[in-house]
């Protein structure tokens, strides 16, 4: 995308434009999808349409996300920084947890959640002005409560064209809480060079182990790497698994 910001700049290409950037695998379901970089790119676009032209947000406006590692939540997360919007990121361990972050007393201008944490009596989903539910199945939402929209029917009436062009600067917040665009791409810079991930490289991710997506979406987009990230990882089948995606990282 003309749009991203610069730390979701790769280091180099991913072996390939039709190779997969990201690869889901849900190892209990047999459920998997394989997104290439325009792939993703698309729908990342088609999310920033919905925020910028659905919900009329402009640069700078509060979303928060509270989703697992899958590749919708990576085209929510992306699309939402390429126009310029200070994420919010909920991990799944945070339930029940007070956030506090500045402006924390208002609502969302936009909150995306999964059914499953929408109905945990011990999740404090935040309030929001746009309210957008999330699936996580290879099936479309049976039902979506009043007051909330589904984003996988609302997001496809948009383009996936790469958005308007908006210039983001690295001391631009990418989040509520200040930090900024250039915070988010050193420690991505740091973690790839810890995790020893280069170009060209098939990284691993047991997503029940990383959740937070500065590792398993911010650090291997900025190495120029792909993805194959892992839902329901079954231990005995990690070698196999490795072997059979071409994996030459593991995390």
């Amino acid at each position: 995308m003309n749009a991203a910001p610069p730390m979701l700049t790769a280091a180099g290409p991913v072996d390939g434009l039709d190779r997969p950037l990201l690869t889901y695998l849900d190892d209990r379901t047999g459920e998997r999808a394989d997104l290439t970089a325009a792939d993703l790119g698309g729908w990342a676009a088609r999310t920033a349409g919905l925020l910028r032209d659905g919900c009329a947000l402009t640069p700078g406006s509060r979303v928060a996300v509270l989703l697992p590692p899958h590749w919708r939540t990576a085209a929510v997360l992306l699309g939402a920084w390429s126009v310029g919007m200070a994420v919010s990121f909920h991990p799944r361990a945070t339930a029940g947890l007070s956030v506090l972050e500045p402006g924390g007393d208002r609502p969302y201008d936009a909150v995306f959640v999964t059914p499953e944490r929408l109905d945990d009596w011990l999740e404090d989903v935040p309030d929001g002005v746009h309210r957008y539910l999330v699936g996580t199945g290879p099936q479309p939402l049976s039902e979506v409560p009043v007051g909330w929209l589904d984003w996988s029917a609302e997001v496809r009436r948009h383009t996936d064209a790469p958005p308007a062009h908006h210039a983001i600067h690295p001391d631009d917040p990418a989040s509520p809480d200040g930090t900024s665009y250039g915070e988010w791409g050193r420690l991505a810079h740091a973690l790839a060079d810890q995790f020893d991930l280069r170009a060209g490289d098939r990284l691993l991710v047991d997503a029940a182990e990383h959740e937070h997506p500065v590792k398993w979406l911010l650090t291997p987009l900025f190495a120029g790497a792909s993805v194959v990230l892992c839902a329901g990882l079954d231990p005995a089948r990690r070698d196999a698994l490795v072997a059979a995606e071409q994996v030459t990282r593991v995390l």
